[in-house]
């Protein structure tokens, strides 16, 4: 299994659990992190050294990423596994696709790239390399098969997260719900560097509430700094699902938490914030309405984004005050989940994309 980044560590240990449940004589080995070891896969390299986001960090890092790809070509060769496993992380995992398709491995994708968003050509790569295609937003089946793809809907991996998920109730005793806040910088370097600074700036003007701030134990301590000076908020690791259902509202940077705060049933605000470079190329190229997964599923706004130069304080403030104050708002936001969560909710992931692999391997 090839996982590049936090969430495909998190994603890639339900499905090692849900695989030696049903074979345990599997053998697996993966390029991961600490769930996914502790899931019963041996880790060769940590995400850790992977994960690079945006275009200006990725042309900062070609030497290392072409250091890291040419690493796990060469244990691919020595391994000689019977089946690959790619997590999400494209822009790596389709050039392992397409080497590990020369040397006749089967390859197996678990959560498809997002080629309907933007890059439709991965998709000619896609139906070229990979044997089998694991979605897991309903609405992808159809472009996937729009390439004759062999492509399957085995429901969304952030429900099994949820599910097996054992909450802090200690932790979340301890907060007034009525003025809490969960603030979600992200789980990357550049995504929590870039956008703590203004979410900082909100919370010190805002003394009304507390903040609990999700931070996560991959990333640099330093990072955090800024926190810590002040007296409504407090740094969290680790305990995100905890602090979003405590919390009355959320401030979230966009990627797979929008889904897992929509899930908890938490109103929230979309934030993004990138390079001046990696924004002006994602506007050439980027084909869909929206950039958050919770309004991307329900083909609508549910809840307000705020990109680039639109997530400002001010913007930010107003926003939160709707979503703190506003009970018709508030009302819209958790009807809009409720539908959202009707259509991911059909299949365990995990499971059902485990049973497909096992037959393959069969």
């Amino acid at each position: 299994m090839v996982a590049g980044e936090r969430s495909g560590d998190l994603h890639g240990s339900n499905l090692i659990k849900a695989l030696l449940s049903q074979a345990p004589e599997l053998e697996i080995t993966c390029w991961g992190g600490d769930l996914m070891e502790e899931a019963g896969a041996n880790v060769s390299v940590h995400y850790n050294k992977l994960a690079f986001m945006g275009i200006w960090e990725v042309i900062k890092n070609l030497g290392t990423i072409r250091k890291l790809l040419s690493q796990c070509k060469q244990e691919l060769l020595a391994y000689k596994p019977d089946l690959i496993v790619l997590i999400d992380y494209p822009g790596f995992n389709l050039k392992i696709a397409e080497f590990a398709h020369k040397q006749s491995i089967p390859v197996h994708y678990y959560i498809a790239p997002k080629a309907w968003a933007w890059n439709a050509s991965r998709a000619v790569k896609i139906k070229k390399y990979i044997s089998k295609l694991y979605a897991i937003l309903p609405f992808e089946v159809g472009f996937f098969e729009s390439y004759n793809i062999d492509v399957e809907y085995v429901g969304n991996p952030l429900i099994d997260a949820i599910e097996d998920y054992h909450f802090d109730n200690s932790l979340i005793d301890n907060f007034d719900h009525e003025r809490t806040v969960a603030v979600l910088p992200g789980s990357r370097y550049q995504e929590v560097n870039s956008m703590i600074g203004l979410m900082v700036d909100l919370i010190s003007a805002r003394s009304d509430h507390h903040f609990l701030i999700a931070a996560v134990d991959n990333l640099p301590n330093e990072l955090y700094n800024k926190v810590e000076s002040l007296k409504n908020a407090e740094l969290i690791y680790d305990k995100t699902y905890d602090i979003l259902s405590v919390s009355r509202a959320a401030i979230v940077t966009s990627g797979t938490a929008t889904l897992e705060t929509a899930l908890l049933k938490c109103p929230q605000v979309v934030c993004y914030k990138t390079s001046p470079l990696t924004y002006a190329v994602g506007r050439l190229l980027v084909k869909v309405k929206f950039i958050s997964l919770v309004n991307l599923i329900a083909g609508k706004e549910v809840v307000k984004e705020l990109i680039q130069h639109d997530f400002n304080k001010d913007e930010l403030s107003k926003e939160l005050d709707k979503l703190l104050d506003d009970k018709v708002y508030r009302a819209q936001i958790i009807k809009g989940y409720d539908d959202i969560s009707k259509k991911v909710t059909s299949k365990k992931a995990s499971v059902t994309a485990a049973g497909r692999i096992i037959e393959a391997l069969k």
